[in-house]
């Protein structure tokens, strides 16, 4: 029989890890947020339990943690400022990665708000809600940052279609 711990919050290392990731683009980094995360969830375990949205304050936890570590190191980095280490790709991801470069280069021109709502949805999986807990703005403004961000990729697949033509 496992604790409420163990069947609700330590499945989601997964996921809170690659959120860190996102925001941190280092692995130390990330792992480190993720842990502190984990570390504060152990404490406040018992309330955890009572609450109606014990994945969003995990989520919000992280939030915070990670933005403790850039007010520590005083740094904050930008996807411009990133660049992935070389690593061979098997062939059949080859054709998958231009595909990938395309919708990270979509992903930084949206506008802050709904490039988060956009990958805290569609990369990481969260609901509306748990995305409303995390960046605190209502599940309406979710939905409209969301269909918003999801308008413009169409958009922009479209015209890189006709471009290629």
């Amino acid at each position: 029989m496992s604790t409420f711990f163990e069947a609700t919050i330590w499945p989601l290392r997964n996921k809170l890890y690659r959120m860190a990731y996102l925001r941190t683009k280092d692995r130390d980094a990330a792992n480190d947020a993720v842990q502190e995360a984990f570390s504060k969830a152990w404490v406040h375990r018992n309330s955890l339990e009572r609450m109606d949205n014990p994945v969003g304050w995990m989520v919000k936890t992280l939030k915070n943690q990670v933005l403790q570590q850039f007010r520590t190191e005083s740094r904050m980095e930008t996807l411009e400022d990133y660049e992935d280490p070389i690593q061979e790709e098997p062939v059949e991801s080859q054709a998958n990665s231009h595909s990938v470069k395309l919708v990270f280069r979509f992903l930084e021109d949206l506008p802050p708000k709904q490039r988060e709502v956009f990958e805290l949805r569609e990369v990481e999986g969260l609901t509306y809600d748990e995305i409303a807990g995390y960046l605190e703005i209502s599940p309406e403004q979710v939905k409209v940052n969301l269909h918003r961000a999801r308008k413009k990729l169409r958009e922009f697949l479209m015209k890189r279609k006709d471009d290629e033509r």
